[in-house]
């Protein structure tokens, strides 16, 4: 092999291995870029057996948890996991009236899911093994309070939301739950004032 042969073996390995360096670092890129990007569950609340159908205050919905588990396409899991973990705050409101969102949301006797509420101080933990994008309707489902574009359990007809005190369109059950958000849900008469934030404690 002459020397201008060897130079250009090299040269062709060189650029073999740049091309192969690059499509790692892209596929790289990307696996970054989609991570927890997979399709928001969409929960259907004509699946439910057993929704709250009376007036607030509602209770955590444990005794039909396990049932809704399915629907709500959520983990019963023997402990928490912390491989992907948020928080949230929700208040939620009938015709102007604060309604209490209740501990053990999420939470049974033997097991906890990947979204659940400890205290009944509106703050939603998000505590997953894998990271997924998890809906506010998972939460109503587990809850057993029925949520759609314009009904808030028993309450149908004016339905308004909010994150971060900015009003938004579409159904709130399809919202995403992101680090940090103040969420408010109304039905009928909104309150006087929307919360725009949340003093959350320290380490959430």
């Amino acid at each position: 092999m002459t020397a201008g042969e060897r130079g250009f073996v090299f040269r062709s390995r060189w650029h073999i291995g740049v091309a192969v360096g690059a499509a790692a670092g892209i596929a790289a890129a990307l696996v970054l870029a989609t991570a927890g990007s997979a399709r928001p569950v969409a929960v259907d609340f004509a699946q439910f057996a057993a929704l709250q159908t009376g007036s607030p205050p509602w209770t955590n919905g444990v005794a039909e948890l396990q049932d809704n588990l399915a629907p709500v396409h959520l983990d019963a899991l023997g402990q928490e996991a912390l491989a992907f973990h948020i928080h949230q705050h929700l208040d939620v409101y009938v015709n102007g009236r604060h309604i209490t969102v209740p501990a053990g949301i999420g939470i049974g006797a033997t097991f906890i899911t990947e979204v659940h509420t400890h205290r009944p101080d509106g703050i939603i933990h998000v505590e997953s093994p894998a990271n997924r994008r998890y809906t506010l309707g998972q939460l109503f489902g587990e809850w057993d309070v029925r949520l759609t574009g314009n009904c808030l359990g028993r309450y149908c007809g004016r339905l308004a939301s909010w994150v971060d005190g900015k009003l938004q369109g579409g159904n709130p059950a399809q919202l995403v739950l992101r680090p940090h958000q103040e969420i408010v849900i109304a039905a009928g008469e909104p309150p006087t004032h929307i919360p725009s934030g949340y003093a959350f404690p320290v380490g959430y």
